[in-house]
């Protein structure tokens, strides 16, 4: 008999936003791509990462003519050797395909996951990556802000914030008028970070006078408490609008404060929260309460930042007798 003639799958229009791997394999993976990607995935940042790793191997298969049934470890390992990424960055591609498969084996889509036994990238992390502005240095920065309009203002108070209190550019974007109030006794900030987390972290007193001389500039000591504490300007007029600075904003403000005060430009608004971390730890104060400072939850993370015994010296390197 002749063999029937095999009609290829169309995909629907409603689907030509899914991979299509996945709009081919039917509603149970159309469910399970729903349900990872916009369901269990809460991070903005993250999910946004874990959707690109997954198309990307997806597109992979494609290519090589699978299906979601028949992608192998094989193929998994073999794609991620493929790829020039850094370590940490492979690391993230295979916990993206990992834990997408197991949504997959979960909604029966497929019967075992491919990316289960294929072993990631050894990557053992014993200090950060971050450079370390000195404390020379951020003073250098703090004393070259012109505050003599609101807009030097705005920057010292920013850059001060993520000094005293080790903030995040990220959480300090997202402060709030009321996120910065008076206790009775003390100021405070509470600030909104990584996982849901909200802090509460008392103000010193060289910062509430940073903050306070700011918000009068800008008229908005008395703003309505759900409008943002740092707001943009409109170009160089040194006039604020009443748009939030986003953390992207933050961090080219500050790149700019540091090139205008003669700063290496390797320098990033994170290196303030290593310097912090290192001088308090080097005056003695408890790896726990520096942690919670930091608000990480484990104390390995907070190790990553101590710059105190990780340094090698020129002089160091001076002394080779080659």
């Amino acid at each position: 008999m002749p063999q029937a003639r095999q009609t290829p799958m169309v995909v629907a229009a409603s689907d030509r936003s899914l991979p299509i791997l996945i709009a081919k394999a039917g509603s149970s993976a159309r469910f399970a791509w729903e349900e990872f990607i916009y369901g269990k995935i809460r991070n903005r940042h993250t999910r946004a990462a874990y959707e690109h790793a997954i198309r990307k191997f997806l597109s992979h298969c494609e290519a090589l003519n699978k299906e979601l049934p028949t992608v192998s470890p094989r193929d998994v390992g073999c794609y991620l050797d493929e790829q020039d990424y850094a370590p940490a960055t492979k690391k993230l591609h295979l916990s993206a395909i990992r834990h997408f498969f197991d949504t997959l084996v979960t909604r029966h889509v497929i019967l075992l996951n491919p990316a289960h036994s294929v072993r990631g990238v050894r990557l053992q992390v014993v200090e950060g990556k971050t450079p370390e502005i000195t404390v020379a240095q951020a003073r250098k920065l703090m004393q070259s802000l012109d505050t003599s309009h609101v807009v030097g203002l705005r920057d010292r108070a920013i850059i001060a914030i993520m000094i005293y209190t080790a903030a995040r550019v990220g959480a300090v974007a997202s402060l709030r008028r009321d996120s910065f109030y008076d206790l009775g006794d003390q100021h405070c900030l509470r600030f909104s970070e990584k996982g849901g987390k909200s802090r509460e972290i008392p103000v010193r007193h060289d910062l509430q006078h940073f903050i306070g001389d700011y918000l009068v500039a800008g008229g908005t000591e008395y703003a309505d408490k759900s409008k943002p504490l740092f707001r943009t300007t409109i170009r160089k007029t040194k006039k604020l609008t009443q748009n939030p600075m986003s953390a992207g904003d933050m961090a080219r403000m500050v790149k700019r404060r540091m090139k205008d005060a003669g700063l290496p430009p390797r320098l990033s608004p994170h290196s303030f929260r290593v310097t912090t971390i290192t001088d308090l730890l080097s005056q003695g104060v408890p790896l726990e309460d520096v942690q919670n400072l930091a608000g990480h939850a484990d104390p390995r993370t907070t190790r990553l930042y101590d710059r105190r015994q990780r340094r090698v010296t020129r002089n160091l390197v001076e002394r080779i007798s080659i």
